[in-house]
């Protein structure tokens, strides 16, 4: 059952499955909680309280917020978790990767962990040298950017192909779900404010962290040339011995989607030692 926590007069969904230490997902820019479909019931049936949100401005979450940046994100996932009990482990992906850090550098009472997916955590210098070599970032830079300006569905759908580079047996509904849901009026104007968004806000807390991090990657992920490299530069700019960085082969953009089996054996060990910790 959808649940909503109201947060300065607007109001954020999600769904609570499961018993034990909380946990709890946030998607990326222009998705919602049915992006943790596989992840969400993995980890409830491993004995954790999984709290499953639709972070500001999408999915049932309401619209009309005043910002949409990594620190606002950040501060919902915050009041969700203080709202629902914690301490907490974060997963967060692409965007909410960044408010994790940001969460967990300003909460430290209440988060104990968190996991990052394919996180955008640190600003983005241009990269010429890859968008040359590299086909995929090429290709995904090129929709991305196609959004900014236009705000165009088609761009958005036509990013999520190449970042999806296999596909879940159930993609056609999905992706016609996801359609459906940036069709309707507001939405799309989000996601374009999600993209113009600067992760230099994450980037200046990672040295404020404290909790052990998870970073997963996908070697496939067109959002980068070298995404094993951005995940080695998020853990060199976190205090000494907090991070660790996990890259699957053949992973796009969203692991959790494509590969969730891999994903759920990264994390529930992490989850074990964090939580067990709290």
């Amino acid at each position: 059952m959808t649940e909503h926590l109201t947060i300065a007069g607007n109001t954020i969904a999600y769904d609570v499955a499961g018993q034990g230490p909380l946990v709890v997902l946030a998607h990326g820019i222009g998705d919602s909680r049915h992006s943790y479909r596989f992840l969400a019931p993995a980890l409830a049936a491993k004995g954790y309280r999984v709290a499953n949100v639709d972070i500001r401005g999408c999915g049932d979450s309401s619209l009309g917020w005043d910002g949409y940046s990594r620190t606002d994100i950040a501060g919902d996932l915050v009041a969700l978790v203080r709202h629902l009990g914690g301490p907490a482990v974060i997963i967060g992906q692409s965007i909410s990767g960044g408010a994790a850090t940001i969460a967990a550098a300003t909460a430290p009472d209440v988060i104990a962990g968190i996991v990052e997916l394919a996180p955008f955590t640190r600003a983005q210098p241009f990269d010429l040298g890859g968008l040359v070599r590299v086909k995929r970032f090429r290709a995904g830079y090129t929709q991305m950017a196609l959004v900014i300006m236009r705000g165009k569905l088609k761009n958005w759908t036509k990013y999520l192909d190449v970042a999806l580079p296999a596909k879940p047996a159930d993609w056609g509904n999905e992706l016609a779900r996801i359609e459906a849901k940036l069709s309707e009026p507001g939405r799309m104007e989000v996601l374009q404010a999600m993209c113009k968004t600067s992760p230099a806000d994450a980037g200046e807390q990672l040295a404020n962290v404290k909790c052990p991090v998870l970073i997963i990657e996908g070697s496939a992920d067109p959002d980068w040339a070298d995404p094993r490299v951005e995940g080695e530069k998020i853990i060199a700019d976190l205090p000494r011995d907090l991070g660790e960085l996990a890259v699957i082969t053949g992973a796009g953009h969203y692991p959790h989607v494509q590969m969730p089996d891999q994903v759920v054996a990264l994390t529930l060990p992490f989850l074990e030692r964090t939580l067990d910790r709290a």
